[in-house]
């Protein structure tokens, strides 16, 4: 992979002057977002195509970059879970680059026909997928989410703003400089994608503040980041405060499979939103998988906190409290329980679940689809981890997050979920009398 220096045209903010460059940033952005709204799905396309190639021409220059904001990371002692998320790969790179590809790949979701239909009175009425317009999308740590937000606004036919943390600065100016080069080869207006340069928290105000120019931020971090700028927000805001995921082992589980997703879901990615920090296990068959899921926490390092009645069947755990129940750990440690029936199961995930991803394993079709019904998440397993809670693993490509609203999107936010609708409604010279 060459190691070049690829232009920088990011949007310089400086304090004293945050909200005026917020102002003009703004004002650009829709500014684009209506030349975007016209461009043709073949052209949005080939800056996708630029944007993934050029990850990997201007990969060691991306990882550079990467490595200076990793060492001040550790320097300045942020978590594990956050170094972790701030960390890039050439493997991650690549996979970002495919993401790219895949989402230039869908079908342009900007036009579609949602449905039509003919009225008695010879009026047709058709429902069309359009942009939202100008996208604010605020997040920590993944440097990958400047590329994938770049990339489905695009997609989508909307301008985005893009304000990373402080400790991916670096990082995230690299990867803006790839994106800008991808536009300015395709002719398309700089302004689709600007990343800001700023920390200064005066930005994030004026942004969500700016009602009537900002169609919609996404808030993507901790549930502290996330509920700041709701409570500042007079934009509105998709988005999901934190992953209380959960894994229901039934009575009628395989413990075979069981053990190997409770242990997955938990083990493999655990500073992520769709990681396991619950596991709920029924009392029928907690004695046959308890104990060996505890040796392989164990062995990976997870810190058990169990309810009392299984205390005896986990080694080395620790006696749960109550905040440990709804807990986002983002490490490795995991809430322990057992249950009497899956109706206690899904009480328990209605209590205290965070309506992100919650599984259960059983090879009872009844219990399954009563778990399926009853339990009020935006993605609901059978038999499989909540790890696969994922915009890539879905098919879109990437995700701009995960929403745990219920309106207009839920889950997983691809392209499509980046677009409102209009009607478009044709006469022959139809009056209403």
């Amino acid at each position: 992979m060459a190691n070049a220096s690829p232009i920088n045209t990011t949007v310089p903010v400086h304090t004293g002057d945050t909200v005026m460059k917020i102002e003009q940033v703004i004002h650009q952005a829709r500014r684009a977002a209506r030349e975007l709204s016209t461009l043709s799905g073949a052209v949005r396309n080939g800056v996708l195509e630029g944007m993934a190639a050029g990850l990997l021409v201007h990969a060691d220059a991306i990882l550079a970059a990467n490595a200076a904001d990793v060492q001040q990371a550790k320097r300045e002692n942020l978590s594990t879970a956050m170094v972790s998320r701030l960390t890039l790969t050439p493997q991650k790179i690549q996979a970002m680059a495919q993401s790219i590809r895949q989402i230039a790949q869908q079908v342009d979701p900007v036009g579609q026909a949602i449905e039509a239909s003919e009225r008695p009175n010879g009026l047709r009425i058709e429902k069309r997928r359009v942009p939202i317009g100008v996208i604010a999308i605020i997040y920590e740590s993944r440097p990958n989410v400047t590329s994938d937000a770049a990339a489905l606004c695009l997609k989508s036919g909307n301008a985005c703003i893009l304000r990373g943390g402080k400790e991916s600065l670096g990082t995230n100016l690299a990867i803006a400089n790839v994106i800008q080069e991808a536009l300015g080869s395709s002719g398309v207006d700089a302004a689709a994608v600007q990343v800001l340069s700023t920390t200064d928290r005066a930005a994030v105000t004026a942004l969500v503040t700016a009602q009537g120019a900002v169609d919609l931020v996404i808030p993507r971090g901790g549930e502290s980041l996330i509920r700041a700028v709701v409570e500042q927000a007079t934009v509105p805001v998709i988005k999901h405060y934190k992953g209380v995921c959960h894994v229901y082992i039934d009575k009628d589980a395989d413990a075979d499979m069981a053990i190997n997703i409770a242990y997955s879901a938990k083990v493999d990615g655990c500073a992520v939103c769709n990681t396991a920090e619950c596991i709920l296990v029924h009392k029928d068959i907690a004695a046959r998988v308890l104990p060996r899921l505890a040796a392989r926490y164990r062995q990976a390092g997870v810190q058990m906190r169990a309810d009392p009645r299984i205390l005896g069947l986990l080694q080395d755990a620790k006696l749960a409290v109550e905040s440990d129940w709804g807990q986002e750990f983002l490490d490795l440690i995991v809430a322990i329980k057992q249950v009497t029936s899956v109706d206690e199961a899904i009480s328990h995930i209605a209590q205290y679940g965070s309506q992100h991803t919650d599984a259960i394993i059983t090879t009872n079709i009844a219990t399954a689809q009563k778990f399926v019904q009853q339990v009020d998440s935006a993605s609901v397993m059978v038999n499989a981890s909540t790890r696969w809670a994922d915009g890539y693993e879905y098919g879109l490509g990437a995700e701009i997050g995960i929403s745990t609203d219920k309106l207009h999107a839920r889950g997983p936010m691809g392209a499509a979920d980046l677009c409102t609708y209009k009607f478009i409604v044709t006469g022959n010279g139809h009056i209403r009398a």
